[in-house]
């Protein structure tokens, strides 16, 4: 057996094991094994490559950038826990209650907060469902519009910093870029940091806001909102600044740190958790329980993480010893004529793996396989790496699968149809789409802020 076959071979298996629903991680490295023994057995394969996997893992652990995972997880799920985003949303609610389209828009500015105070999409978009969607439909926003509006509003976590994708993103093609430099022959590499990353998002992550608040003014909603004098519980001064300027300071404080180098990821992250036990302890909202039930999400999510990362290392090191790395840059250079034709075929490929399974799996899977080969051709890893979190952002929004339309589905009241909610984020589908178009033909939206900040 030649070793492409058995390269594609690999790769056919593992992504059809995905679909069993075993967990990815345990996929991930039982493929990678299983296929290296058939190879070692067809002599396709050397061994000396699974003798490199225990420094790789060793690799993964003192990993100081993968630090702040837990700690951004960990805070997170304290300011969703302690409601201190509800009271954002109730907050922000009050201050635009008056204007046209005043609650989408709310919820479009809670939701890229709290996409930048937890990163997590599922919380914010079940966050965001449960506490505006009643409110909306009760003063006659139409239900396709509403469920749209949270959808891709609790999405935006994915790319405003310091989004789960970006911490990741940094790390994988950081090792994409670096190998790409060392086959062509180039031995001191450079890097690609988190704060690269935060600071190239920083104009896509407030442009996609923007263009969803245009959309939402455009669609002129100021009759709506003046025949039926939307009431909600008010807030007086006090509770409004108490329960809107904490967390906003908060966000300011950790991004701003590392943004301009005064902190480390890890250490910022370290500052935003203890950050949100202090707020959360200033109003009385911190419990044992509380802290109990964060400290184990925590733990589960950061454990998930990990292992997937560790299979990931698996599987890229079996897939190389395969010469499948040789494959990809055969496909890719030899097939589309364009390099950028290139880009557009892996990006699309990220896209529809969006579908079936979790950005996590796709940043491990998919980068460490074409990153290098994308890289060889000259593509800047930064504009790469934003490119790729707006891409899977889009694909969290598409239906039929994408995940923020399920964890809608799962709290929205049984008179909303799902296909409401598929016609209500059809809109903001196209209005990702531009945006990325944007940033395809104008790679200065995110080279700009980091220029400006190293200068």
């Amino acid at each position: 057996m030649s070793v492409e076959i058995l390269a594609i071979l690999f790769v056919f298996f593992t992504f059809l094991f995905l679909l069993s629903g075993i967990p990815v991680a345990f996929i991930l490295s039982g493929s990678a094994l299983i296929f290296a023994f058939i190879g070692i057995y067809f002599e396709a394969f050397d061994s000396s490559f699974l003798l490199a996997i225990p420094s790789r893992i060793y690799g993964i652990m003192i990993n100081q950038n993968l630090i702040a995972v837990p700690l951004f997880i960990f805070m997170g799920l304290i300011l969703e826990k302690t409601k201190i985003a509800e009271q954002l949303l109730l907050a922000m609610n009050m201050l635009y209650k008056n204007t046209n389209g005043g609650f989408a828009i709310s919820v479009v500015l809670v939701g890229a907060i709290m996409g930048a105070s937890t990163g997590i999409v599922g919380a914010s978009v079940v966050t965001l469902g449960l506490l505006s969607l009643p409110i909306m439909l009760k003063n006659k926003y139409p239900a396709d519009l509403s469920c749209g509006v949270i959808c891709a509003s609790g999405t935006l976590g994915q790319i405003i910093p310091p989004s789960l994708v970006l911490i990741l993103l940094a790390d994988v093609l950081s090792s994409a870029y670096q190998q790409a430099q060392l086959n062509s022959g180039i031995f001191s590499p450079e890097t690609v940091t988190i704060s690269d990353l935060f600071a190239a998002s920083i104009i896509p992550s407030l442009l996609l806001p923007m263009m969803y608040i245009i959309y939402i003014k455009f669609l002129n909603f100021e009759k709506l909102d003046e025949k039926n004098k939307i009431k909600i519980n008010s807030f007086d001064n006090h509770q409004f600044l108490v329960a809107f300027i904490p967390p906003l300071l908060l966000i300011f404080i950790v991004l701003g740190s590392i943004i301009f180098g005064v902190a480390t990821p890890s250490e910022a992250a370290a500052l935003g958790s203890v950050g949100a036990l202090i707020i959360s302890t200033m109003q009385s909202r911190l419990s044992l329980d509380i802290i109990r039930k964060s400290t184990i999400g925590t733990i589960e999510l950061t454990s998930m993480v990990f292992a997937i990362l560790i299979g990931a290392t698996f599987f890229s090191l079996v897939f190389r010893g395969l010469e499948g790395e040789e494959l990809i840059q055969a496909l890719l250079v030899h097939g589309p004529e364009n390099d950028y034709l290139s880009l557009i075929i892996t990006l699309g490929i990220m896209f529809l793996l969006g579908f079936i399974l979790d950005f996590i799996e796709i940043i491990f899977i998919i980068i460490p396989l074409f990153g290098p080969v994308l890289f060889s051709f000259g593509f800047d890893p930064i504009w790469v790496g934003i490119l790729i979190a707006m891409v899977l952002q889009t694909s969290f929004l598409t239906p039929p699968f994408g995940f923020s339309l399920f964890y809608l589905r799962g709290v929205a009241p049984k008179t909303i149809e799902t296909t409401e909610i598929y016609k209500g984020v059809l809109p903001f589908i196209i209005i990702q789409v531009i945006a990325i178009l944007l940033i395809f033909i104008f790679p200065e939206l995110t080279s700009f802020i980091p220029e400006l900040i190293s200068n």
